[in-house]
């Protein structure tokens, strides 16, 4: 037997969920939290009934079930803020807010909507540099601009990167690639300079033939989209713009907030890719605060393997120092602006000066301290939302 509810269907047998008429893919927390909510058909499901079911009376902390409940969120359609589906009754748990039907197993599995492999290939950029791209997911296509550590194959197994590129692939096809000098990419940052990053982005859409598409962009990944907004306009149908900046931070006045580029830099040189040295320690205070131990460990991982230390260096400091402030006027391109309030990495007044200075960009603030956005936070619902919704009304 399986059980029916909104438009989706769980089948504990065969461990499979489709939604939509489509497979798919869950973790194993994830599915057995759906099937634990959907086998009690409304009734309330508390903290401890989880605990004791899904994680099987380990200890696991709040922010752990809320990102599970996030991404069973995720699967079934809802949000947060909806709650059409799975509902939060504050201070005592969770309980699904649709009917459920038992109806007889399917007799074939579906095929996967979704492959959990990528396909990488390499662009041709400026100054010969090869650039490594990947693809996934169905629908209009979206493309997620580099930024200052990425790496494919990494993120693709990331507790960090992974939720984040199953949402944006979810309804669009994505593609990414590593910034040059990262990941899969030449590690040669010869001539790197903003325009050699946007002639990277510019040489994965070519490799695909993307003639107009949506950019998401985060962090100094930002300056690069605009950059390349201005020079193509054409070609941009839409910008979302995370955590970004207009001036770097070697340009821009210092705030009482605003970490400056010495301090950066010697964290870079003293611990790169070192388990609890000083520059983890400071990364996950700066950089991502709420993280869990297992997305600090993964952040350790993918430094060793993307990028050394004196390219890490040397690449902050060519990023610190991108200015697009004097052309943001120039921009106008539909604009989605996305900055965490408490951001110790780029301040929320570089956000606010985007969402200003590019006519008609929308401005939503994040109540949260973490730079790199996280799965288990209740932001990251509102955030993806947003994102959703913007990238939904570009394709009326």
């Amino acid at each position: 037997m399986a059980y029916e509810f909104s438009n989706c269907l769980i089948d504990p047998d065969k461990h499979l969920f489709v939604c939509g008429g489509l497979p798919v893919h869950l973790e194993p927390q994830v599915f057995d939290l759906l099937l634990l909510l959907v086998d009690r058909k409304g009734r309330l499901v508390t903290k401890d009934d989880l605990v004791e079911i899904v994680w099987h009376g380990l200890s696991v902390s709040d922010a752990t079930i809320s990102a599970r409940i996030n991404a069973a969120r995720r699967a079934v359609g809802d949000t947060g803020r909806a709650q059409a589906i799975i509902k939060t009754v504050h201070g005592r748990g969770f309980q699904l807010n649709v009917d459920v039907r038992v109806v007889a197993a399917p007799a074939q599995t579906p095929n996967l909507a979704r492959s959990d492999t990528q396909n990488i290939q390499f662009a041709c950029s400026s100054h010969g540099t090869r650039i490594a791209f990947s693809k996934s997911g169905n629908g209009p296509p979206l493309v997620r601009v580099a930024h200052w550590l990425s790496h494919l194959e990494l993120d693709w197994q990331s507790p960090v990167w992974r939720p984040l590129i199953e949402t944006l692939d979810g309804k669009n096809t994505l593609y990414r690639y590593d910034q040059r000098g990262t990941g899969l990419s030449s590690r040669d940052l010869e001539g790197a300079d903003i325009d050699a990053f946007a002639d990277d982005l510019k040489a994965v859409a070519d490799a695909n033939n993307l003639d107009r598409f949506p950019i998401f962009a985060a962090s100094q990944a930002v300056p690069v989209a605009i950059r390349f907004a201005q020079r193509y306009p054409g070609r941009v149908s839409g910008l979302v713009l995370y955590g970004g900046y207009a001036k770097g931070r070697a340009w821009r006045e210092a705030t009482q907030s605003d970490i400056d580029e010495v301090t950066v830099l010697g964290l870079i040189r003293a611990g790169w890719g070192k388990e609890d040295s000083p520059f983890v320690n400071a990364f996950s205070t700066l950089f991502m605060p709420g993280a869990t131990p297992t997305q600090l460990a993964s952040f350790v991982k993918m430094q060793t393997e993307t990028i050394s230390p004196e390219n890490a260096a040397r690449l902050r400091q060519i990023v610190d120092r991108f200015d697009v402030s004097e052309v943001l006027a120039s921009i106008r391109t539909p604009t989605l602006v996305i900055h965490a309030i408490s951001d110790a990495v780029q301040p929320v007044e570089q956000g606010r000066i985007l969402a200003s200075e590019i006519e008609g960009a929308r401005y939503v603030s994040l109540e949260s301290r973490n730079h790199v956005p996280l799965p288990q936070e209740e932001t990251w619902t509102k955030m993806m939302h947003e994102v959703q919704l913007f990238l939904d009304c570009l394709q009326r």
